[in-house]
């Protein structure tokens, strides 16, 4: 649906533009439909910002948007103007029964536009049937997006502007890929210090990936996990810093020398054995 050439499949130009603020702002469709005329500001910077009315919590918000949606946008106004050369309220208004052009489009004629879009571009799920999209899965697919893009939950929260983490966290949906991928750059080594390589295009990049979640389900340990194969058992539990099956990165290696890992490795070390008087 992204793809410029669905896009331009609009026959409406207006409706294209809200659906491209709704795939890149991540609006819900009232907010989008009854956006004001002048919706774009500029900070110190110079960046332009898509400003709103949440009405869901009844305050003004803004959220970033790029060069190109604001020209799209600034675009959008001039044909206005040549509607409504008095100028109008509203970004989007009515087409019919609205001389002034100050009444908003309904966002149930949105819906039904949508509808008809979806048809036209004949998108299909991987059982072929043709695909079902409310205006607000793309506020969804757009904040679990920036999740796995490695945003963090407070900027995805401002952005979106929710009143509560708690509603951001309905997003917060790492897909496998991204732990994947963070797992792959992360440098790992084991208890001697030397790196652990694994190819993540190898033959046994699949198969590491699955022992490795295992190992951080099973046995819970500090900065790093347990390499132990998974048909063995081990009697020590969470006593790992010093086993040799010990995987964790560099920066947390207990051979590195950090004070942190070397007051570990001091109350690890054995006690001396006690006199023979003393034992008496």
């Amino acid at each position: 649906m992204e793809q410029p050439s669905n896009l331009d499949r609009w026959k409406t130009p207006a409706y294209r533009l809200v659906t491209l603020i709704l795939m890149r702002c991540g609006l819900r469709i009232t907010d989008t439909v009854r956006l004001p005329h002048d919706c774009i500001v500029h900070d110190a910077d110079s960046a332009p910002y898509l400003r709103y009315l949440n009405h869901k919590m009844k305050r003004e918000a803004l959220v970033p948007i790029d060069e190109e949606l604001e020209c799209e946008i600034r675009d959008h106004q001039r044909h206005l103007r040549d509607r409504w050369p008095n100028g109008t309220p509203v970004l989007f208004p009515r087409s019919l029964k609205n001389a002034d052009g100050h009444e908003p489009t309904d966002d149930n004629v949105y819906r039904r536009a949508m509808h008809q879009w979806l048809k036209a571009c004949d998108v299909r799920d991987e059982h072929g049937r043709l695909v079902k999209v409310t205006p607000h899965q793309f506020r969804h697919t757009l904040g679990t997006r920036l999740i796995n893009r490695d945003v963090p939950q407070e900027v995805v929260r401002r952005i979106l502007d929710h009143d509560s983490h708690m509603m951001t966290a309905h997003y917060a949906r790492l897909s496998d890929t991204t732990i994947r991928r963070h797992w792959e750059q992360a440098r790992k080594v084991d208890i001697t210090g030397q790196t652990v390589a694994l190819d993540p295009e190898g033959p046994l990049a699949e198969a590491s990936w699955a022992k490795q979640r295992l190992g951080r389900v099973t046995q819970a340990l500090p900065n790093g996990f347990c390499g132990l194969p998974v048909q063995k058992s081990c009697p020590h539990a969470n006593a790992c810093l010093t086993c040799p099956m010990f995987v964790t990165p560099r920066s947390s290696c207990p051979c590195t020398g950090s004070s942190a890992n070397s007051s570990y490795r001091s109350s690890r070390r054995p006690k001396p054995a006690a006199s023979s008087a003393s034992s008496r």
